[in-house]
């Protein structure tokens, strides 16, 4: 398309931009992450309609072969060619596996073998997309960096993505201003299937590849059978919390987390089980019989280790939290602690879990989080 053309394209799809700003974009240059995946080529493509010149870089963070026996960041890294040559823009593959494995994948199992529920998104996130690979871009002389994630830089604020159902601030809550300015999320006031749309109106690779789940650039895997190459296996009992009685073996504390139902083989009368809590000293798994059980609810969590995308909120705090991804918000009042903060819900919440993040807002503006250090007495506890 023309400078016209692509003008009344973008403004089709909502994106508000004029023929000066199309013109003045000409002068600056973008980096933009491209994973191979629909929404970093759907990225890749506005951004270049948007005028800037357009570098694709596809970041190798694993090398080791998926459960078929292919590297996945061969089959992604061929997504990003097809793709980058279809724009006709520069690409570029930079290997950062060293650094994902010392700064991401190692914590990720140092916290998985002491029991808790580390997120390797967020660590990648921080260590890598908006740390390491932010900098490389910088030194290719980038002044922005783009990225396929569903979220808007709204006046250098961290602002929800349009849609609701994919918005990805719960990830990026450790951005800091200062890089968050020099951030670029141009599908982050679209919708899913708008973006879709796109990627088969320009008949784009990937417009049929389907979403990626599963492990930060590592990809979809059998998840505890992963994790079995990295961490031993230690049987251990099942132990219903009621009763103390024992439901059956496991295969180890570490490849369970607070709430988890599926994956626990425990069949038989009763149920369905889901986790209620662990112990690693005795390499215990508690359970409980249904989701609405009390054991699975408190009603505060303290947290620390914590990151403000801007400058530190003044408390006590009225805001809204949330301690897991599809989570909706949470009604909640912060208070500092003398390590850290205490959060105090308006409704008991269910299967927190240690070490999990808690991301805070203010209507729309994602403010920061931290990770959970300490979880309150459960409901059950309360009834004993």
């Amino acid at each position: 398309m023309n400078t016209d053309g692509n003008l009344n394209y973008l403004n089709s799809i909502g994106i508000e931009i004029s023929k000066e700003m199309i013109a003045n974009n000409a002068a600056q240059t973008v980096v933009v992450g491209m994973s191979g995946g629909v929404d970093s080529s759907v990225t890749a493509l506005l951004v270049k309609m948007m005028g800037y010149k357009t570098i694709g870089i596809f970041m190798k963070n694993w090398e080791e072969d998926d459960e078929n026996g292919r590297c996945q960041s061969e089959k992604e890294y061929e997504d990003v060619v097809a793709v980058a040559e279809q724009l006709d823009i520069p690409y570029f593959s930079i290997n950062f596996v060293d650094e994902y494995k010392e700064k991401v994948f190692q914590h990720f199992l140092d916290e998985y073998e002491a029991g808790f529920t580390p997120n390797p998104d967020i660590l990648c996130n921080r260590e890598i997309k908006f740390k390491v690979f932010f900098n490389k871009a910088k030194e290719l002389g980038a002044n922005y960096l783009a990225t396929g994630h569903y979220c808007q830089n709204v006046d250098g604020k961290l602002i929800k993505g349009r849609d609701t159902n994919k918005d990805q601030t719960y990830f990026l809550y450790t951005m800091q201003g200062d890089v968050l300015k020099d951030v670029l999320f141009p599908i982050g006031g679209l919708e899913k299937k708008i973006v879709r749309k796109i990627a088969h109106d320009f008949d784009l690779a990937t417009a049929t590849k389907k979403d990626s789940t599963g492990i930060c650039f590592i990809g979809e895997r059998n998840f505890k059978n992963f994790l079995s190459k990295y961490l031993s296996e230690q049987k251990g009992n099942f132990i219903r919390l009621d009763d103390g009685k024992i439901m059956g073996p496991h295969d180890g504390y570490c490849f369970y987390t607070n709430g988890q139902r599926k994956g626990l083989g425990l069949g038989g009368p009763g149920g369905p089980w889901f986790v209620a809590d662990k112990d690693r000293d005795t390499n215990t798994v508690y359970v409980v019989e249904g989701e609405k059980h009390p054991a699975l609810y408190c009603e505060f969590i303290e947290c620390d280790e914590l990151s403000w995308v801007h400058n530190k909120p003044e408390f006590p705090l009225k805001c809204m939290a949330k301690i897991r991804y599809r989570q909706a918000d949470q009604s909640c009042t912060v208070t500092e602690t003398k390590d850290g903060l205490k959060v105090e819900f308006d409704s008991p919440q269910r299967a927190a879990a240690m070490r999990q993040s808690i991301v805070f807002y203010y209507g729309e503006t994602c403010l920061g989080g931290g990770m959970i250090s300490k979880i309150g007495p459960s409901l059950f506890k309360k009834l004993e």
